[in-house]
């Protein structure tokens, strides 16, 4: 007996082809991608995804912060469309897959439904959000951010890339600085499939992540001043170490995740010494602290204990102190509705699924500030992302573009 659903499927080989081919564009050193926001490789990877999307008949909307949005049209000219995508830039040394996965099952879910015959009643819009990573122009999910109200334009276009590049200039740069006010759309539903970037699917074995949450977040940049000095020459005890202070925080950065267990993450991931020589004490050391949880009263406990014993460090050492929040979201909780829907797909398609939090930021964060959202996450192998050595299988993409294409043309009204 042929189960409910089963033939409405993706076309599995033309969305690994695509993968394929767009990994081609901005190729990295070692089998991954190094295609940053509005570096020229980005302007390539736009124009591809243009081409596809002109082959299958959407039409093209583009917004001052270079998002793409990409439209195939519904029955109903008064109904809200249903947007589904996530992001074509990558990390300096990113995978295949990262945000990639997600634009192009969207692509893949309008050429399945071109196939099968299938009208809605709500359009479908496929979307590439600009700067979701935020490599080269921080914060990340820039775009989104710009679109659910949280940044103001003005402060985005002024973001500087490393070489003093702003976000502004590059976009005109590249050729993608579009005419639509950014946050104008509105939205029906948002749909994210997105590579866990964890190991929990592929330990369960399980085919399909429900997305019921993402963690909050705070990015919080320390800057410690103490006293340039020889490494040889200074006594221990005329020392002003703000590495050691370094040291000791993140020591207790660890102590303070570890607290509070279940579900909280703490760890530092950036640390820039100046002079940064080898036989200098660092004058000056600038690190950041990454903390995470989808509990708000133990992510703001975390915060205020980080800091609060981070002076407490850093005034027993002598070392001069200052803190600064350069990151923030709140914890998200994902529309009950479309999880069910989600989680509906996956059982209608026989594919093995559980309840699963996002440990990483995703334009659906921002845009369940605005509209009903949620995500769906097919497994990646160890749980490696934001690597070139990045990975999934043909068969696991398929299996979350199926649930996708499901999920979204329920939501959209099939027109009989």
């Amino acid at each position: 007996m042929t189960a409910p659903g089963e033939n409405m499927r993706i076309n599995s080989d033309r969305l690994w082809d695509s993968l394929m081919d767009m990994a081609k564009i901005g190729p990295g050193v070692a089998g991954g991608n190094n295609r940053q926001t509005l570096t020229d490789e980005d302007g390539e990877g736009r124009h591809l995804f243009k081409r596809w999307c002109d082959e299958a008949g959407l039409t093209m909307g583009v917004d001052k912060m270079g998002t793409m949005f990409m439209t195939r049209r519904g029955t109903d000219p008064d109904a809200l469309p249903v947007y589904v995508g996530s992001h074509l830039d990558t990390q300096p040394t990113g995978g295949k897959y990262d945000g990639v996965l997600g634009v192009l099952a969207g692509l893949e879910v309008v050429r399945s439904m071109n196939d099968l015959g299938i009208k809605t009643k709500h359009p479908i819009v496929v979307t590439n959000w600009a700067n979701e990573e935020g490599a080269r122009f921080a914060p990340a999910m820039l775009a989104s951010g710009v679109f659910a109200g949280i940044h103001t334009l003005e402060h985005a276009y002024g973001r500087k890339d490393p070489d003093g590049l702003t976000y502004g200039d590059e976009l005109k740069r590249i050729g993608w600085l579009g005419e639509e006010e950014v946050g104008a759309r509105k939205m029906h539903a948002y749909f994210e499939y997105h590579i866990e970037q964890g190991p929990l699917l592929e330990a369960e074995n399980k085919q399909i992540g429900v997305v019921t949450h993402c963690q909050g977040l705070w990015w919080l940049e320390f800057t410690l001043t103490g006293k340039e000095a020889h490494t040889g020459s200074t006594p221990m005890s005329h020392r002003v170490n703000a590495g050691l202070a370094m040291a000791r925080i993140i020591e207790m950065v660890q102590t303070v995740a570890m607290d509070n267990q279940p579900g909280c993450v703490g760890g530092v991931g950036q640390v820039k010494f100046s002079p940064n020589s080898r036989n200098v004490l660092p004058g000056t050391v600038i690190f950041t602290v990454d903390i995470r949880s989808p509990d708000q009263t133990k992510l703001d406990g975390m915060r205020a204990r980080i800091e609060k014993e981070a002076a407490e460090i850093c005034s027993a050492l002598g070392v001069g102190y200052s803190v600064e929040a350069v990151g923030h979201f709140d914890p998200v909780t994902f529309d009950p509705t479309l999880v069910a829907s989600v989680r509906k797909a996956a059982e209608d398609l026989g594919y093995s699924h559980m309840n699963i939090i996002s440990g990483a930021g995703h334009d659906a964060c921002w845009a369940a500030k605005v509209a009903p959202a949620t995500m769906i996450f097919c497994p990646c192998v160890d749980g490696l992302s934001h690597n070139e050595a990045e990975e999934i299988s043909k068969d696991w993409a398929a299996a979350g573009a199926d649930v996708l294409l499901r999920a979204v043309v329920e939501t959209a009204g099939i027109v009989e």
